[in-house]
C-alpha cells in the first residue's frame, strides 16, 4: 500500500473510532459472560455504532448510523446518530432525542434518568446544544439545567463519578475556563471544576488529545490515554493517573513503558482504559502497527496504580500486529475488543507466532495471567470492536459489524451472563 493510501486509511479508522467506549469502571460479574448472545437486541442498519450507555433498564446507542431494524428485521426505523431500546426485550423506544451530527460518546447521569450526550453536532431537539448535552434517557427531552458546551476542538470520551461528569478530546477550554484535551463538570450543573486541571502538554507543541477517561468506582481515581507527554509539568507519556479527590492533582504514580513511538502515523497509539472494580489496578488497551516481544504496540496491559514512582506493567498481552480498540474490566475477565485476529501472539508480524491462539475481534483474558481465556464468541473483524460495555445483564459490543457468535447482529450484541 502507497504511503498516501496508508495514511488515508488510518485518517479513516480514527475518525470512525473517536470517542469510541466512554469508560466507567469495572463491574463486579461473578464470572465471565456467555459466548452466545441474546436473541433480541436490535439491529443497527449502517455506519458505526462509537458508544452506549445503560441507564436504568434503557440502553442509549450513539454513532453514525442512520437506520435500524428489530431484532426479527420486519420493522426499521429512522434513527440517526442516536437512540434507545429497552433492556431485556430490545424494544426501539418510539421517543428519543435528535442531533444533527454523530454521536461519540454517552455516559449515564447520576440521577439514574438522564445521560450525557457529546459528538460532532450543533442542535439538541432543534435547538443550538454544540457538542454536549443531557438528555433523558427515555423521552430524548433536553435536560435544562445542564448547561455546559463544548469549546473548540471535539469531545471524544465521558465518564460519570459521583457528582462530576469527566471530559476528554481536543478542546482547548470548557465552560470559558482554558483546559486542554481533559476536564471536570459539575454533573447536575455543567459548571467546570476550577480546581481540575492536569494542564496535559506536547513536547512538539501538536494537538494534544484524550482517547478516553475512566474513573474508578470510588471516585478517587482519575485514568486517561491520549496524545500528551507531560501532565502538570511532569512527563506521562500517552497516560496519566490523577488523584480525583476535593484537591485533585497528578499523582505520583507513572510509566515508561509507553515512551517509544510504534509507528510515525500516530501521534498516540493508546485507545482504552478502564479500572477493575476495585479500583486497584488498570488496564490499557494500544494500536500501533507492528508489534514485537519488546514493545507496547497493539497489546493489552495491566498496571497496579498504587503507590508512586515508575511503574511497569504487571502483564502484556500482544495482538501480534493488529489494534486493540476497547477495553472493559470485571472481577473475572478482562474484555478486549479490535480488528485482531490472534491473542498471547508476541512474536507474530501480522502473522500467528508461536503460541498465538485464535481470537477474531474480541476475547477475554485472565486478569492475574494476562492469558487468553478458553472463551471465545468470534466477531466479524472490519474496523473493530470499539465498544466494550458491562452492566449487570453482561457484556454490551458495538461496532461497524454485523456477526458475534456466528450469528448475525447488526453492529450490536449483548453476551449476557451464565
Amino acid at each position: 500500500m502507497s504511503t498516501k493510501r496508508r495514511l488515508l486509511a488510518v485518517a479513516v479508522l480514527l475518525i470512525v473510532l473517536a470517542g469510541a467506549g466512554s469508560a466507567t469502571a469495572g463491574v463486579a460479574q461473578p464470572g465471565v459472560v456467555s459466548e452466545k448472545p441474546v436473541a433480541w437486541t436490535p439491529n443497527v442498519l449502517d455506519g458505526t455504532v462509537s458508544a452506549m450507555a445503560v441507564v436504568g433498564g434503557t440502553v442509549v446507542v450513539g454513532g453514525d448510523f442512520t437506520q435500524v431494524a428489530d431484532s426479527a428485521g420486519g420493522v426499521r426505523y429512522k434513527r440517526r446518530y442516536l437512540f434507545a431500546f429497552e433492556l431485556g426485550s430490545g424494544r426501539i423506544l418510539d421517543t428519543g432525542a435528535t442531533v444533527d451530527g454523530p454521536v461519540t460518546a454517552l455516559a449515564p447521569a447520576p440521577d439514574g434518568v438522564g445521560v450525557f450526550v457529546a459528538g460532532r453536532f450543533a442542535k439538541v431537539n432543534g435547538q443550538p446544544r454544540t457538542g454536549l448535552a443531557e438528555v433523558n434517557a427515555v423521552t430524548g427531552a433536553t435536560v435544562p439545567g445542564f448547561a455546559a458546551t463544548a469549546g473548540k476542538g471535539q469531545i471524544r470520551t465521558l465518564a460519570t463519578a459521583g457528582s462530576w461528569l469527566y471530559i476528554g478530546g481536543t478542546f482547548t477550554q470548557l465552560g470559558g475556563l482554558p483546559r486542554v484535551a481533559l476536564a471536570r463538570v459539575d454533573a447536575a450543573t455543567g459548571t467546570t471544576d476550577a480546581a481540575f486541571d492536569l494542564r496535559l502538554a506536547r513536547r512538539d507543541r501538536g494537538l494534544v488529545k484524550v482517547e478516553e477517561v475512566a474513573v474508578s468506582a470510588d471516585g478517587a481515581r482519575v485514568a486517561a490515554v491520549g496524545a500528551f507527554d507531560s501532565a502538570a509539568g511532569q512527563k506521562r507519556a500517552q497516560l496519566v493517573v490523577a488523584d480525583a479527590g476535593a484537591a485533585p492533582a497528578v499523582s505520583g504514580w507513572s510509566t515508561d513503558a509507553y515512551t517509544g513511538r510504534c509507528n510515525t502515523l500516530y501521534d498516540s497509539y493508546l485507545r482504552g482504559v478502564d479500572f477493575a472494580p476495585d479500583g486497584t489496578w488498570i488496564v490499557v488497551s494500544a494500536t500501533g502497527g507492528m508489534s514485537g516481544p519488546t514493545r507496547m504496540c497493539d497489546s493489552a496491559a495491566r498496571f497496579d496504580v498504587a503507590g508512586g514512582g515508575n511503574h511497569q506493567p504487571v502483564w502484556v498481552n500482544r495482538t501480534g500486529g493488529n489494534t486493540l480498540w476497547s477495553v472493559a474490566v470485571t472481577d473475572a475477565a478482562v474484555y478486549v475488543g479490535g480488528h485482531m485476529q490472534w491473542m498471547d501472539n508476541p512474536k507474530g508480524h501480522k502473522s500467528k507466532g508461536p503460541g498465538a491462539v485464535e481470537r477474531s475481534g474480541i476475547a477475554a483474558l485472565d486478569p492475574a495471567t494476562g492469558a487468553a481465556l478458553p472463551w471465545n464468541p468470534s466477531h466479524s473483524r472490519g474496523v473493530g470492536v470499539g465498544v466494550l460495555l458491562t452492566c449487570p445483564a453482561g457484556l454490551l459490543v458495538g461496532s461497524d459489524t454485523d456477526w458475534i457468535g456466528g450469528e448475525y447482529h447488526g453492529r450490536i450484541g449483548l453476551l449476557p451472563m451464565l
